[in-house]
């Protein structure tokens, strides 16, 4: 995808492949900075951080983390410690499971010495299968946003057909094209009139950082939008559908995607506005069937509630109205975090919540489109 005219993906091998580049998520939207991780605690750390994140990123950069494991000690023990050190990293996202035990299950039988270069070869495999996942959804997404835009009345015709979409989706969620963000970039570049509605997605604010950031770049036309207003653009017939990725999603069509979207869903089915989620076979658990009851929800650091990252826009330190408040000035441009909350208030932030497959119109995938629920899922998987 598209950074200042010039394509990019979000990892990848640096010269000698003893090393892993990635796109620091965390100075996005005001800074693009890219960062090199040369072991497996850099790999770790980048994941348990937020430099990367969306589940298929965070399961190519597991991948990448074994493989860097590897190179340092390619022992059966090492492997093993490996793998539970990334695994445990962010415990919702199926695909960072799915990617290490591909690697895992690939190397274990090999000789010590050829280990290293077999996980280079899988991680390698699982980002272009990603790429490739991600262009085939988009096509999946594009169809029915045709069908969709087709259907309206005659005086909305030549009016923009408007998304809406929670969280972040999109490339920087994948290797390349996105889950949720795929269709749009598709419709956009097929020509087709399209607005996104971008919720900001407290407390991180993907939406509003990363979101906006990507539709920025390719020249979709977006506004962003505070979490609680998508019902309310609803309920005044401003949004065409909604659609949303995943990071895990149970076999009967329940769907695990960051919180608040669940509450996107209801909203939605009040309002008969269609509710897609967008996916690939990887975000897939098939072991899990109650999504609300047995997926296991991140619960991150209240700090993300109570304070925010952002680009300061005047020299820190004046007050409103002109007042001095502690702390030294930093100049505008600087990045810098701030306090919201009142010192001693609590927060909690549970990073995911689950909205039920009744409230999902269809799942997209690589394969096609499916009910969600386990029938629909198992004619586009079947075996």
């Amino acid at each position: 995808m598209n950074i200042d005219g010039k394509a990019w993906r979000t990892i990848g091998l640096e010269a000698g492949g003893r090393s892993v580049w990635v796109i620091d998520q965390t100075l996005l939207p005001h800074r693009f900075e890219t960062r090199s991780l040369r072991s497996l605690e850099e790999a770790a750390a980048a994941i348990s951080t937020m430099v990367v994140r969306g589940a298929p990123l965070i399961g190519v950069t597991g991948a990448y983390g074994l493989m860097l494991a590897l190179q340092r000690d390619p022992s059966g023990s090492a492997l093993a410690a490996a793998f539970e050190q990334l695994n445990a990293t962010r415990p919702t996202a199926v695909n960072l499971r799915w990617a290490l035990e591909r690697v895992r299950d690939l190397v274990a039988p090999l000789p010590e010495a050829e280990r290293a270069a077999a996980a280079q070869a899988e991680a390698a495999a699982i980002a272009e299968e990603d790429v490739a996942m991600c262009d085939a959804i988009g096509e999946q997404g594009l169809a029915i946003f045709r069908e969709l835009a087709a259907a309206r009345t005659p005086e909305r015709q030549g009016q923009p057909f408007n998304v809406l979409t929670h969280c972040n989706a999109g490339w920087l969620a994948t290797v390349d094209w996105g889950t949720a963000l795929a269709p749009i970039y598709k419709a956009h570049r097929a020509g087709l009139k399209v607005h996104v509605w971008v919720d900001e997605t407290r407390p991180r604010n993907q939406g509003a950082s990363l979101t906006a950031y990507e539709l920025g770049q390719e020249g979709v036309p977006h506004t962003v939008i505070v979490d609680n207003a998508g019902g309310h653009l609803m309920q005044h017939g401003q949004v065409d559908a909604v659609i949303v990725g995943t990071d895990r999603t149970t076999r009967r069509g329940d769907v695990c995607n960051k919180i608040g979207t669940y509450l996107k869903a209801l909203a939605a089915f009040d309002n008969n506005v269609p509710f897609y989620v967008a996916l690939p076979a990887s975000t897939i658990d098939w072991t899990i069937d109650d999504g609300v009851a047995e997926i296991p929800i991140e619960a991150r650091s209240e700090r993300e509630v109570t304070q925010i990252q952002g680009q300061l826009t005047s020299t820190a330190g004046t007050a409103v109205g002109g007042g001095e408040v502690a702390g030294g000035a930093e100049a505008p441009g600087h990045l810098a975090t701030v306090q919201l909350t009142p010192t001693g208030s609590r927060g909690f932030n549970p990073a995911f919540d689950v909205t039920p497959a009744r409230l999902v119109t269809a799942l997209i995938t690589e394969r096609g489109v499916a009910a969600a629920s386990e029938a629909g899922l198992r004619r586009l998987y079947a075996g």
